[in-house]
């Protein structure tokens, strides 16, 4: 699909093109605003969306009225129910999130390093906005003030493409937003707009000149579609497969502990454990023990041939291949006994998807190897795998996790929709003396 280059820019104008450009020009003036500005904006979008808390919620009532013949069909999961519905509680954490992402530091302007090239030829590395992001997201609705509150803070602006299953929930928020925008007249409107189909969704990713970046956050189907199909940089997770080792010297406590929280807690989302590995030191004592709590909490559990052993009363579901590179996102856990630490890391490098990993163990040198091994955006000892979230790592909110290793890794906040610019001041200073070997530079490093 070729980029059209001649759609007039009306007002009313709708098209995937014209919302592109838009976006770009309302980048430009999101960059120019002051620090303080941005915070003003975002107090007022907080409490615009507690103002609003009776429409969100009415419009997610309507959202998950129209999912019920989907989840009666099994079209629909309860992972994904449970991330589509939105509670007043719920409700109240967006605002916090956006007063959060307010109060950080500014994320513009900074000097990244200063280097003195030669007397009075001074270049300097500074923080800048991306410019226009492309966020293509499905049944969280609470996606949307995150995004929106970090893509202000940070000064870029967005185009959004929700799934259809919350379709209702995303357009009242993106609406409250905006209306809070047009009580600032420096802020344009235009610096967040909403797609509504998935034609839209194509064309969006033909706009490589106006779009600077797209980020997926879904499933692993979508990230992938989107990777295929996009002509402009993207970022994203295809799934989280994340594990918890449970080492030969760990303090039984904390294992139940971690493993419990890191499955029950939250089971729908990409930093839910999936596959437990337990040595086969501690097996025999740590299996009964666990798989009991989590059966009690309705977890299927999946087994190889060695936990199956060590469990033969209970009723478990034989592992296979593909178990270990499932992402359930569901009361469903594989467990695999290993031989030691060697096996452990060797399987979560196999098998795992590069989002979070965790060791329970007392061994400080087990740990070590582990977190140096573990090829993943994030590696734990002795804490649950939900910690894998911008919230959580004080990021205020996140716009997804990338477990990529190019431009941002991990839980992405207000860093990771920056880039940088270089700044070169001299008095006049030109190339050919150095061509010519009449100067030298000096490369200095500034404080």
């Amino acid at each position: 699909m070729s980029q059209p280059t001649t759609v007039p820019l009306e007002a009313d104008d709708t098209s995937v093109v014209s919302l592109a450009r838009r976006a770009r020009v309302a980048s430009r003036a999101l960059a120019r605003l002051s620090f303080e500005t941005r915070n003003e904006v975002l107090v007022a979008a907080a409490t615009g969306i507690e103002a609003g808390a009776k429409r969100i919620l009415d419009a997610n009532a309507r959202d998950l009225e129209a999912a019920k013949p989907d989840i009666a069909e099994g079209k629909m999961s309860s992972a994904m129910w449970n991330r589509l519905r939105v509670t007043e509680p719920g409700v109240a954490q967006m605002a916090a999130q956006v007063r959060d992402v307010a109060r950080l530091a500014d994320p513009l302007g900074r000097r990244l390093a200063a280097t003195e090239l030669d007397d009075g030829l001074i270049l300097y590395r500074e923080s800048c906005p991306l410019g226009v992001i492309g966020v293509i997201f499905e049944s969280r609705p609470d996606v949307v003030p995150q995004l929106a509150s970090l893509a202000l803070k940070s000064g870029n602006a967005l185009l959004l493409k929700g799934g259809f299953e919350a379709a209702l929930t995303s357009a009242t928020l993106v609406s409250i937003w905006r209306e809070c925008l047009t009580k600032f007249p420096a802020v344009p409107v235009d610096s967040i707009n909403l797609l509504n189909s998935r034609a839209e969704v194509m064309e969006l990713l033909c706009q490589d000149r106006e779009v600077d970046l797209i980020i997926p956050r879904g499933s692993y189907d979508l990230v992938h579609f989107i990777s295929r199909h996009s002509r402009i940089p993207v970022l994203g997770h295809g799934e989280g497969i994340c594990h918890v080792y449970v080492d030969q010297a760990a303090d039984m406590k904390k294992a139940t502990d971690v493993t419990y929280d890191s499955k029950v807690q939250y089971p729908a989302v990409c930093n839910a454990v999936e596959t437990l590995l337990v040595h086969q030191a501690i097996a025999p004592d740590f299996l009964p023990k666990i798989v009991a709590k989590l059966k009690e909490s309705g977890v299927e559990i999946r087994g190889d041939g060695k936990t199956r052993a060590v469990l033969p009363g209970e009723s478990i579901v034989p592992a296979t291949e593909q178990d270990w590179a499932t992402e359930y996102g569901d009361l469903v856990l594989s467990i695999k006994v290993v031989a030691d630490l060697d096996e452990a890391i060797e399987h979560v490098n196999s098998y795992g998807s590069h989002h979070t990993d965790a060791i329970v163990t007392e061994d400080s040198g087990a740990a070590e190897r582990f977190m140096n091994e573990v090829d993943s955006a994030s590696v734990y000892q002795n804490a649950s795998t939900r910690f894998a979230d911008g919230y959580r790592y004080g990021f205020g909110a996140e716009v997804g996790i990338s477990t990529g290793k190019l431009h941002a890794r991990g839980p992405m906040g207000l860093d990771g929709l920056t880039t940088y610019k270089y700044k070169l001041y001299g008095h006049g200073h030109t190339v050919a003396p150095y061509a010519k070997g009449e100067k030298r530079f000096k490369h200095r490093p500034l404080d």
